[in-house]
């Protein structure tokens, strides 16, 4: 057997002070899933400033490969990452964001986290405006240039069949019935590769407290 007597590797060593039973029980990820989150983490946060912390041009390098371009998509899923609004995404907000995202995270957390994603101004509905401006977002972002008519029909037929209370905007409420009758909606909220995170980093897994703390003799 190897000796790991040795100089514990950069990722263990900067492993920050945190609970990984504790963000276990809070999200779909197991011990060792969140502690191997944290290489994915180290690597995202120290892309540009390596201080801990993902800033909003280490999100978009890490989407877009380019922290200059701008998309709201990525705006709206960084600030509703960044719960506290500090203007960084920290470990613990990483992983409880990300659980989110994961296959077995709970169909009603991907509806309520979905409606916060349009709901832009934070207002509790979802305006006419905000959702043209979300819908021309992930337009662009799937490079689909389609005209303002186009976009205008697809929004209307929205509110049409999601608006049942009539009042000009969407509501909790309205959103979960509309998306329970279009579950496609959230195509975009599961991500499949969650399911390995362990298997994209088995030599941080290997050496983590964890799983030594899991193997027996």
């Amino acid at each position: 057997m190897g000796c790991f007597c040795s100089t514990p590797p950069k990722s263990y060593r900067k492993l920050p002070s945190f609970d990984p039973v504790a963000l276990a029980a809070e999200t779909p990820f197991t011990e060792n899933e969140v502690e191997a989150l944290y290489e994915l983490f180290s690597k995202l946060s120290s892309s540009v400033d390596d201080d801990g912390l993902i800033g909003k041009d280490e999100f978009h390098l890490a989407l877009f490969r380019d922290y200059d371009k701008q998309n709201l998509f990525a705006d709206r899923i960084f600030d509703l990452f960044d719960v506290n609004r500090s203007g960084h995404i920290d470990f613990s907000e990483f992983v409880r964001s990300l659980g989110v995202f994961h296959p077995k995270a709970p169909q009603a957390d991907k509806i309520l986290y979905a409606f916060r994603l349009y709901d832009l101004r934070r207002t509790g509905f979802i305006e006419r405006e905000e959702l043209k401006e979300m819908v021309s977002a992930l337009l662009n972002e799937s490079d689909l240039d389609l005209s303002d008519d186009i976009i205008e029909s697809m929004v209307d037929k929205t509110f049409t069949e999601a608006d049942t209370k009539g009042d000009g905007r969407i509501d909790q409420e309205e959103w979960k019935e509309y998306v329970d009758k279009n579950p496609s909606l959230l195509k975009n909220m599961t991500l499949p590769h969650l399911m390995d995170i362990t298997l994209r980093f088995p030599s941080f897994v290997m050496t983590s407290q964890v799983e030594e703390s899991h193997t027996t003799d």
